[in-house]
């Protein structure tokens, strides 16, 4: 009878401890704010045009689309031009109050009217595998929480993206980097002469982060991770030599100015 009893306490023990686990993870309540943002690495086309007709975000921390529920950020058509947003241009993808709590994933949908136009002027149909019907589907694992606006980037390297097949079509294998806006910075400058032609890059775990000068001369590396960073230029077309410029330190929120680079021959 001792032993029966011994086991009835020992099992209502473990029973009540489980009670107690189960409400220290009571779901969040209320609705946060969620704003997507894409921005682009450079590529050698005079443009990449990408249809997005949806954005979604995917709701629990199970990335398996079985679990948890799809919600819509954005549901209408928007025309991206890749090309168009690097040194700090963003677009913005979507805006939505969203219900508090964790999620795992964020889709684009994207539709048919998505193209290149190479440096000759020459438009190609740009091709996405299941890119309407399954989407782009991207892990990035994030907590919204009541009442608080939540930012994200999407950097699209487009440059790494579109494959070029033997029979001449293309096709997009799409990588992208997702960043926290509240948990990165920007690395900025200016490289003269303005005939240099260089990129200015940077590395970042292990991506590689790239920009071109604009017509100023002018550069911005964007969602960069708090940390110290290298900063290149390099690959000029007419003839400068290549800069390094090391131990640049970025803060979250905030863009750390690494001034004016004049590169010699």
């Amino acid at each position: 009878m001792h032993k029966i009893f011994f086991v009835l306490l020992f099992a209502a023990a473990i029973i009540a401890g489980c009670k107690n686990d189960d409400n220290s993870t009571t779901p969040q309540t209320g609705s946060g704010q969620l704003k997507v943002y894409m921005t682009d690495a450079p590529a050698h086309y005079s443009s990449v045009n990408i249809q997005v007709t949806r954005v979604e975000v995917h709701q629990g921390s199970d990335t398996s689309s079985s679990a948890g529920s799809w919600l819509v950020v954005k549901d209408s058509t928007m025309n991206i031009d890749l090309v168009q947003l690097r040194n700090g241009v963003t677009a913005l993808l979507g805006n939505a109050p969203l219900p508090a709590g964790q999620y795992s994933q964020i889709r684009l949908i994207i539709g048919p009217g998505s193209y290149v136009t190479d440096e000759n002027g020459t438009r190609h149909d740009l091709t996405i595998p299941s890119g309407s019907q399954t989407g782009l589907k991207l892990n990035n694992s994030f907590t919204l929480q009541d009442g608080v606006t939540y930012e994200l980037t999407l950097d699209f390297d487009a440059s790494k993206s579109i494959v070029v097949t033997g029979n001449n079509s293309y096709k997009l294998k799409p990588v992208i980097r997702v960043e926290a806006n509240a948990l990165t910075g920007t690395i900025s400058g200016q490289v003269l002469p303005l005939d240099a032609a260089v990129d200015v890059h940077t590395i970042a775990g292990q991506d590689t982060i790239t920009t071109y000068p604009d017509a100023q001369g002018h550069f911005k590396l964007m969602a960069l991770p708090e940390g110290t960073y290298t900063v290149h230029i390099a690959h000029s077309e007419t003839g400068y030599k290549d800069v390094e410029q090391a131990n640049v330190k970025v803060v979250k929120g905030q863009n750390t100015d690494i001034g004016t680079i004049t590169l010699q021959k």
